[in-house]
C-alpha cells in the first residue's frame, strides 16, 4: 500500500506530540495522515481516549493505519475490539509497559490482534520494561523491531525527524496487503 491508499490515525501519547515530535512531522509531511485527540478534560481519561481512537477509525474514508506512541498505544490497542471495520494495520513506538503505574488503562490484551502490526521499542526507555513489551507483541502477533539504547524515542532523545523510523514505517506500509 501508499499513504495515499490509507487514512494514517495518528495517537500520541499522555502529553501530545509537540511540533518537533516524529508523529507531528509525520503528520505534516504525509498526506492522509490526521492527528487522534480525544476532547476530555482529563488528559488520562482511558475512556475517552479510547472512544476517540474507535471513532476515528469509524470516520476513516480509507482503510485506516494507525501510528501510536507511548500510552496511544494502550489507547490503540485497547480500542481494537471496538473497531467497526478493519484496520489495514498499526505501528506501535514506544508502549508504555502498563505494568508500571500506568493509570485508566487496563493491562495490555494479550489476545493476537486483528491487523497486521509492527512494535519498535528501545531499551533505553524509562516507561517500560523491554523485556516486558517484547512479550506483550509477540503474544500480539507483531513484528518486534529493538530500536537499541534510544531513550524516549521522542524528540527529548533525538528522534525529532526520525528517518528510521519514517523509512520503517514505509516499509511495513508497503508489505500491507490491499484490502
Amino acid at each position: 500500500m501508499r499513504v495515499s491508499d490509507v487514512d494514517i490515525l495518528i495517537v500520541p501519547g499522555l502529553a501530545g506530540a509537540s511540533e518537533q515530535h516524529w508523529q507531528s512531522r509525520w503528520e505534516a509531511k504525509l498526506s492522509t495522515a490526521s492527528r487522534v485527540i480525544h476532547t476530555a478534560p482529563d488528559p488520562h481519561d482511558a475512556a475517552a481516549w479510547i472512544a476517540a481512537v474507535a471513532d476515528a477509525v469509524a470516520r476513516a474514508t480509507r482503510p485506516p493505519v494507525i501510528v501510536a506512541h507511548a500510552l496511544g498505544v494502550a489507547a490503540a490497542v485497547a480500542a481494537a475490539p471496538q473497531f467497526e471495520r478493519p484496520v489495514a494495520g498499526a505501528f506501535f513506538v514506544a508502549p508504555v509497559d502498563l505494568g508500571h503505574g500506568a493509570s485508566g488503562f487496563d493491562a495490555y490484551s494479550r489476545d493476537p490482534l486483528p491487523f497486521p502490526s509492527i512494535v519498535v521499542a528501545s531499551r533505553g526507555e524509562p516507561d517500560h520494561s523491554f523485556d516486558a513489551i517484547e512479550d506483550v507483541a509477540a503474544a500480539w502477533g507483531s513484528l518486534f523491531v529493538d530500536a537499541g539504547e534510544s531513550g524516549r524515542l521522542d524528540e527529548t532523545s533525538g528522534h525529532g525527524p526520525w528517518p528510521e523510523g519514517l523509512l520503517t514505517f514505509g516499509k511495513f506500509l508497503s508489505r500491507l496487503p490491499a484490502p
